[in-house]
């Protein structure tokens, strides 16, 4: 499965953003997906988890409340949407998908999008 990563950009804080992630290829609702993200200087963290059947998600402590993940299997896309953003927010986010059993582990997937911007600006 091939995975791209669209809809970051430029927001102040406390607003709101709306990351997609669309994927190609067969039996996308056959993978787990998720969003990590990477801030300058910083490894690259969880930040989202959703599974196969929409009915299983899961959030790191730093975004949860705030984001929200769901997924279309009809449209072979994933979102992720951002609400009251913060500066700590700003990093590049990319989206990933497995086939096995759901992980916030970033060495569980295998497939990974190209990453998109999202900068919170104060």
């Amino acid at each position: 499965v091939q995975l791209q990563a669209s809809g970051g950009g430029l927001v102040q804080v406390g607003g709101s953003l709306r990351l997609s992630c669309a994927a190609s290829g067969r039996d996308f609702s056959n993978y787990g997906l998720a969003w990590f993200r990477r801030a300058p200087g910083k490894e690259r963290e969880f930040v989202a988890l959703i599974g196969r059947s929409d009915t299983r998600t899961g959030y790191s402590d730093s975004v949860k409340g705030r984001f929200i993940i769901f997924r279309d299997n009809a449209k072979n896309t994933m979102y992720l949407q951002m609400y009251s953003l913060k500066p700590e927010d700003t990093a590049v986010y990319y989206c990933a998908a497995d086939p096995s059993p759901l992980s916030d582990s970033r060495y569980t997937y295998e497939y990974w999008g190209q990453g998109t911007q999202v900068t919170v600006s104060s």
